[in-house]
């Protein structure tokens, strides 16, 4: 019996070809599912629906292909009939192919419990040895027997249906009416959901559990989307001898170089019931040299200044990397992002996105992220649901305010919002509010304007104090009237004087700050992850002023040790709040684009290129040119060495800090 009877019969059959497909990949993730199901798990019927839309995604490029492929009358077999000869040829290998992919899939996820990713490309470096571990781990011969007799039966399968609809009729009425609704429904299919993002990988990771996100994948999505980061895996016998030295700076209490075990436990006296909450504020390019703490001319941040006088404020903080992907992940991990270049972050890779964060040992908090935007940006939707439990997610729908440009509603609404949302909290909260408004485009709403003024500088004034346009400067001085307003709004709630707020850039800018720092900040784009770094709480934390270099992965071991909760770290980050780390605290910087890593301490910054093998050694107090001797050699030999080990862990870290 033919299906879609009604509709032109190429459509029909293009449709027929592919219900088989959808079918072979359903009734796959059935078998995925009794195979590999943990008994604790009930059957998940949104893994399965997101599962669905997965598979019409890759389905629906394969049928806008068949539509273009046919389009040319030779290919077409209602046109040319001796092209059947290419389809009943074409169809079974690709289907044979498909079911193939399934089978390898299958027996990787039962090996390493990973759905079939990129990695596996790997294997063809020892292809012989390879194929002859599979011929002994798997049944190899059987499997080949059976894809020649499921060749053998699909080749008749879809030839007789290819001749049963070229002996229809052919349908009256517009065709290209319909050919041109098609192909519009399959470029929406390949899209895959409504909204200014794709339908992506990391929206299976927004089922809030692991074995759900791997029943909704396909070993398609799984494999093209980790295809980019297949360079990136880290190399065990550096990170090897990079032990001893990480395991001593991180403070690892039980050294195991063969586990490369990196576990660190905290616990507190403190057994008080009542637990400050938390609110960490994320800062679209709140960088410092164009700051009024970093000595900007401008005065651009006059609020968040005396906030500073007020609160514990490091002035040598820096982001582990660019961009904003990059500073949500350092942030929320405890890890820099030390994957691949800057169009692949760790939180776009399905490889990585099972993370371990301290945030899930505040035990008794209610957990919340706020974001202006769209969270599937950059994937950060996948990380966030999947790794915080029970998070809270508001993103652009959820809040009253319109959006104001592309990035979402504006800081100032995003801000009040949130604060009335957690104003009704009766636990406990620890929340995450990330900004954006400090960003190209530069949108400051028009309403906002009543209670703020812009200013316009020469552009040359602009320049020298590190500015593009009067735009930029404007945006930089509203991010301070955003704080300002949030902090006015907050401490009208009885939740304030109980809260320890947290401000942070999410990166630096690059840029000219030779007339507020040493130029070596300018000259090795320092400038590009010094951000501020503030602890603010005025009834709970004395005011204080720290010079020592720290970074934005040490950002949640801090707040653990504030909470007095006990916490298990595995990551990178260190408790700034700890006074025996007091002067060894070191700041690890990658930079994606140029293809440098590299170490800033209190004096120096130590910069490699990974790829020229370039050094630069300069100091970061002044101008003057290091000396060369015995000392400095040691220093920079040192910081060598810790550069590279430290890059090693991180990527290490990245693919082995998995939730428990």
């Amino acid at each position: 019996m033919l299906l879609f009877k009604r509709l032109p019969r190429l459509l029909a059959w293009i449709l027929s070809i592919l219900a088989i497909f959808l079918l072979t990949m359903t009734i796959a993730r059935f078998v995925f599912y009794w195979k590999f199901n943990p008994l604790d798990k009930t059957f998940s019927i949104p893994a399965f629906v997101m599962g669905l839309r997965f598979d019409l995604k890759f389905l629906c490029m394969f049928g806008a292909f068949m539509m273009l492929i046919n389009a040319l009358p030779f290919i077409n077999p209602f046109i040319n009939k001796k092209a059947k000869v290419f389809w009943n040829i074409l169809l079974p290998i690709v289907y044979v192919l498909l079911v193939f992919i399934y089978v390898v899939d299958y027996y990787h996820y039962s090996f390493i419990q990973q759905r079939l990713n990129a990695s596996i490309l790997s294997y063809l470096g020892d292809a012989a040895i390879s194929l002859n571990m599979a011929y002994q781990s798997y049944p190899l011969v059987k499997v080949i027997i059976l894809l020649i007799l499921l060749f053998i039966i699909v080749v008749i399968v879809f030839k007789k249906l290819l001749t049963a609809y070229q002996n229809e009729e052919k349908r009256k009425g517009s065709l290209w009416a319909w050919f041109v609704g098609f192909f519009l429904l399959f470029a929406l299919g390949v899209f895959g959901k409504i909204g200014q993002f794709n339908l992506r990988w990391s929206d299976a990771f927004t089922l809030n559990d692991n074995f759900e996100a791997n029943i909704a994948l396909n070993p398609f999505q799984s494999f093209f989307s980790t295809l980019s980061f297949r360079d990136t895996k880290p190399d065990i016998n550096k990170t090897r001898a990079a032990y001893a030295l990480m395991a001593d700076y991180l403070g690892v209490q039980n050294k195991d170089s063969v586990k490369l075990n990196y576990e660190r436990h905290y616990s507190f006296a403190d057994t008080s019931v009542t637990k400050p909450n938390v609110i960490v504020v994320i800062c679209e390019s709140f960088c410092m040299y164009r700051s009024t703490m970093g000595g900007n001319p401008y005065n651009t941040t006059p609020y968040f200044n005396e906030m500073c006088k007020n609160g514990v404020f490091h002035d040598r903080c820096f982001t582990p990397s660019f961009p904003t992907a990059r500073g949500v992940w350092a942030t929320v991990t405890g890890i820099p992002d030390a994957l691949g270049d800057n169009n692949r972050t760790a939180s776009r890779n399905p490889e990585t996105v099972d993370q371990q964060t301290i945030i899930n040992d505040l035990k008794g908090y209610d957990k919340f992220y706020f974001l202006g935007g769209d969270p599937t940006w950059a994937n950060i939707k996948g990380l966030l649901l999947n790794n915080i439990e029970g998070v809270h997610l508001y993103s652009q729908d959820d809040y009253k305010a319109k959006k104001a440009d592309v990035w979402g509603i504006d800081d100032k609404n995003l801000f009040l919002e949130s604060n009335g949302i957690l104003a009704k909290e009766t636990k406990p909260f620890f929340a995450i509010i990330q900004t954006a408004d400090n960003h190209g485009p530069y949108t400051i709403p028009a309403a906002a304007l009543s209670e703020f003024t812009k200013v316009e500088y020469p552009k040359d004034s602009l320049t020298k104090y590190g500015f593009e346009s009067n735009a930029q400067l404007n945006a930089f001085r509203y991010t301070d009237y955003c704080y300002r307003k949030f902090i006015e709004a907050a401490q009208k709630e009885k939740y304030f004087d109980n809260t320890i707020f947290v401000f942070v850039g999410d990166h630096g800018i690059p840029g000219r700050a030779d007339e507020m720092y040493p130029k070596s900040w300018s000259a090795l784009d320092l400038t590009r992850e010094h951000v501020p770094l503030l602890f603010y709480s005025p009834k709970l934390l004395k005011p204080q002023l720290i010079h020592d270099v720290c970074s934005q992965v040490d950002i949640m071991p801090s707040v653990a040790s504030l909470l007095k909760m006990p916490y298990t770290n595995n990551a990178m980050g260190r408790n700034l709040f700890d006074t025996a780390m007091n002067n060894t605290e070191n700041a690890f910087i990658i930079d994606h684009e140029a293809e440098t890593i590299g170490t800033v301490t209190n004096q120096y910054y130590y910069q490699k290129n990974i790829k020229t093998g370039k050094v630069h050694f300069a100091s970061v107090v002044n101008n003057d040119s290091i000396p060369v001797n015995a000392q400095t050699d040691s220093v920079k030999n040192y910081l060598a060495r810790f550069t590279g080990d430290y890059y090693e862990t991180a990527k290490y870290l990245l693919f082995h800090n998995k939730k428990k």
